[in-house]
């Protein structure tokens, strides 16, 4: 059977356009505008916002990549989760999907089916339905959803919202993306992949009810622009500092050894490139670790900025891999220490 990701140039969440190259044609575009479209693509927000009129919002995001394993029930349930994770970054509950599909006519459309039941899989375990899709014929295969979710109207975790006092909670390990490049050479070894696995298909279910009751200031989810990206959108869009310690990150056995062989995702390149004058890093980092930081996820944790108390008590009920990893404080910009 051929394998998936020899078939493709980048994977999963690092095969996103350049953060540069996409700000600079978003920029130019008319933003349109409805009394009932709460939040749209200008905000750099995980979903959109719809107001129903009716005490609750409509939350709806897309997302489809190329494959990053070369089992295709696994990269059906990745893609899947992946997608889903917007719905829970924005403090909703995902309700229905639609199936994004590309895929190439030499493969045999049993690589398709398993595919497609793997997604199946991820979204019944996630409480919603798949209603239907689109496919094309394309040399690269690729798999997503858009996602429709809900939540009440005043309970939206947006992006924008830390205040300074605010401690940050990462949900996920991280060094997904330097594991798969690394796997692609030959050069990971099975526990770190199977761990890197076992972090992309996991849904950020679990994350989201037990952020649920507490006092969430803002939200995101880190995936392909990065932690530090990811990091930058929430300080930016708060007018704030995000602070982040990089003694208290919680990263995959076998990803800083990869980032040291420089087995780093294209992807990286294009953050460092993007966030060079927007990240601060103090003291006495170390190179690799530095491209953690800068690194793509793929189906990534949560960041939440909340207040300590609260990320305590998400710790003590959330578990592992879950670490209270930065603060935030007056100022602007990230500062990695």
């Amino acid at each position: 059977m051929v394998k998936l990701t020899s078939m493709v140039k980048t994977s999963g969440c690092a095969a996103k356009l350049s953060p540069k190259e996409l700000f600079s044609v978003i920029d130019t575009l008319p933003v349109l505008t409805s009394d009932k479209l709460l939040n749209g693509y200008e905000g750099a927000e995980d979903a959109l916002i719809y107001d129903l009129d009716d005490g609750r919002v409509m939350l709806e995001t897309v997302d489809f990549f190329p494959p990053m394993v070369d089992d295709p029930y696994t990269f059906g349930q990745i893609a899947a989760a992946n997608a889903i994770s917007d719905i829970y970054a924005m403090g909703g509950k995902p309700a229905v999907c639609m199936n994004l599909v590309c895929f190439p006519a030499c493969l045999d459309l049993s690589v398709l089916s398993e595919i497609l039941k793997g997604g199946i899989d991820k979204v019944r375990e996630a409480g919603c339905v798949i209603g239907g899709g689109h496919t094309i014929s394309d040399p690269t295969p690729k798999y997503g959803l858009c996602v429709t979710g809900f939540a009440e109207k005043g309970k939206v975790w947006r992006n924008r919202g830390a205040i300074p006092g605010d401690v940050l909670v990462l949900t996920k390990a991280l060094g997904v993306g330097i594991i798969n490049t690394a796997k692609k050479a030959d050069m990971c070894d099975d526990t770190s992949f199977e761990l890197a696995v076992k972090s992309m298909t996991t849904l950020n279910k679990r994350a989201y009810e037990c952020a649920l009751p507490l006092e969430v200031h803002a939200a995101t989810d880190v995936t392909g622009f990065s932690l530090a990206g990811h990091s930058n959108e929430m300080a930016a869009s708060s007018k704030v500092k995000v602070v982040i310690d990089s003694s208290k990150l919680n990263i995959i056995p076998g990803a800083l050894d990869g980032a040291r062989f420089g087995l780093i995702p294209e992807g990286l390149y294009n953050n460092r490139e993007y966030l060079e004058d927007k990240v601060t890093f103090r003291g006495d980092i170390p190179l690799e670790l530095k491209d953690i930081c800068f690194s793509p996820e793929t189906s990534g944790g949560l960041l939440l900025s909340l207040p300590e108390k609260d990320a305590q008590s998400f710790i003590s009920s959330f578990g592992e891999p879950a670490r209270i990893i930065g603060r935030v404080e007056e100022g602007e910009g990230v500062e990695i220490i």
